[in-house]
């Protein structure tokens, strides 16, 4: 699988596996089902709580620990420095691992005001070992430019919304020239009326790929890092079967033409939306 690299040179493969409302055995059976079928990446976070389950799929797994970059992310409740420093070991100890590969704020939660607090913490956590790069997620340009400005530290990621009706080029333009790699959520718009599309479906048809795959492509060539969920091993193994085809540049901004006002899922507007 090709592979997008950090500042720092974390090799992060180009698609990874979304576990957002997989908990407890069958959760566990999910992922290792995921990690069996060739998926390198594996994203959680605290307020999933299913750390654990993510860390007995990776126990039970065959793979080398090493072979997998595993993401968690921080919650809006705790962005106090002593809080968060706190949090992250928790979530160590709940997955039952060492160190995560990569760790992310989950939202700034801007009104509170305490996201550069949280980002010192988890500098500090990476200087410990605890992680080995540190990212955001939903992010805007403001929030990142203030984080960059007080601490000097970039972070490596940047995990925001991101599918056909909501395709984030200004972000996705600032995210480049910082060198933060894009990270997608919802790359298939969460079983939405993006996997109905008549469009999408016209260039699956030209292509012979499915809906999914072609979303997937679109997002692989735009240089993102999409991060899909299923919980069948058919379309696991589908929606890793991404790069032995390409779309056009027609086939590509015909997606990109599809961009909504308000294409996001559930309206969470990083410069609004508090997550706790």
């Amino acid at each position: 699988m090709p592979s997008l690299q950090t500042l720092k040179g974390l090799d992060l493969p180009a698609v990874g596996f979304g576990t957002y409302k997989l908990n407890g055995a069958s959760g566990v059976n999910t992922i290792n089902s995921a990690l069996n079928v060739g998926y390198r990446l594996i994203d959680t976070a605290f307020n999933y709580e299913n750390e654990g389950a993510v860390g007995e799929a990776v126990r039970r797994s065959s793979i080398p620990r090493e072979q997998i970059i595993i993401s968690s992310k921080l919650p809006g409740r705790h962005h106090h420095y002593d809080e968060a420093l706190t949090t992250i070991q928790e979530s160590l100890y709940r997955a039952g691992l060492d160190y995560y590969d990569l760790y992310l704020i989950h939202w700034p939660n801007p009104k509170e005001n305490l996201y550069v607090e949280a980002w010192q913490a988890l500098i500090t956590a990476q200087k410990l070992g605890l992680v080995r790069e540190i990212g955001v997620s939903n992010f805007l340009p403001e929030h990142i430019d203030r984080l960059i400005t007080e601490t000097g530290v970039i972070p490596a990621v940047n995990q925001i919304e991101l599918h056909p009706y909501f395709s984030e080029l200004q972000l996705r333009e600032y995210d480049q020239q910082k060198h933060i790699i894009t990270l997608a959520w919802s790359p298939l718009g969460r079983a939405s009326s993006v996997l109905k599309d008549p469009i999408i479906a016209g260039i699956a048809a030209e292509v012979q790929r499915s809906i999914s795959q072609v979303i997937l492509r679109w997002e692989f060539q735009l240089g993102v890092l999409p991060i899909p969920k299923s919980n069948h091993t058919a379309r696991q193994i589908e929606n890793l079967n991404l790069f032995d085809f390409e779309l056009s540049e027609a086939q590509m901004q015909t997606i990109t033409n599809l961009d909504r006002p308000n294409g996001r899922l559930q309206n969470q507007d990083p410069a609004e939306y508090e997550e706790f």
